[in-house]
């Protein structure tokens, strides 16, 4: 279908600019991306919501997925303005039914996601899964494998939708070499 990651550097909505740069944040060496200036401005905070339920619109998508927590702000929207279900991909012990887990590393550090089992996925859905963020992959690819070796869905039928992506760490050319589709707004 042709999905791609933005070119770096890209900001065709003309919405960096809402995004502030945290240096050593959570730890030092890190520069953290932060969107909550973002979501604080109605105008860039419609824009980049509308820019995303279009993308999963265009992807056919019948299942959103999303990574906790800052993910969650940007699915609950494309989720009611596509009227699609909802899966959480929560931290350990968030959620109250049985789960299945998956651990992965992140760029500091190493924790783990889980989607309850009672999750009414089938195996032909196609699924966007929306974070704030690609850093390394990690956790895209862990939610995604969560999907492909739980529920059975095929990995072409995957689309994990960022607002940000940061090449330089190599997410994103991670989560296609692993066959999954990526497409982000911007990148730095």
């Amino acid at each position: 279908m042709g999905y791609h990651c933005v070119e770096k550097m890209s900001d065709p909505l003309n919405i960096k600019q809402y995004i502030r740069s945290v240096k050593n944040f959570p730890i030092n060496g890190i520069e953290f991306r932060d969107i909550t200036s973002l979501i604080e401005t109605p105008e860039a905070f419609v824009k980049t919501c509308k820019e995303l339920t279009r993308i999963t619109a265009k992807f056919n998508a019948t299942v959103i997925a999303s990574i906790e927590s800052r993910g969650f702000i940007f699915a609950g929207s494309i989720s009611h303005d596509l009227s699609l279900p909802f899966v959480l991909a929560r931290k350990p012990g968030k959620l109250p039914n049985d789960t299945y887990k998956k651990e992965f590393d992140l760029e500091y550090g190493s924790t783990s996601i889980e989607i309850q089992k009672n999750t009414s996925i089938k195996s032909t859905e196609r699924i966007v899964i929306v974070d704030d963020l690609v850093a390394t992959g990690g956790t895209a690819i862990a939610c995604s494998e969560l999907l492909t070796e739980n529920f059975n869905v095929k990995k072409s039928n995957i689309l994990v939708l960022s607002v940000i992506d940061l090449p330089d760490l190599g997410g994103s050319q991670r989560i296609k070499e692993d066959g999954y589709n990526v497409e982000t707004l911007i990148s730095y």
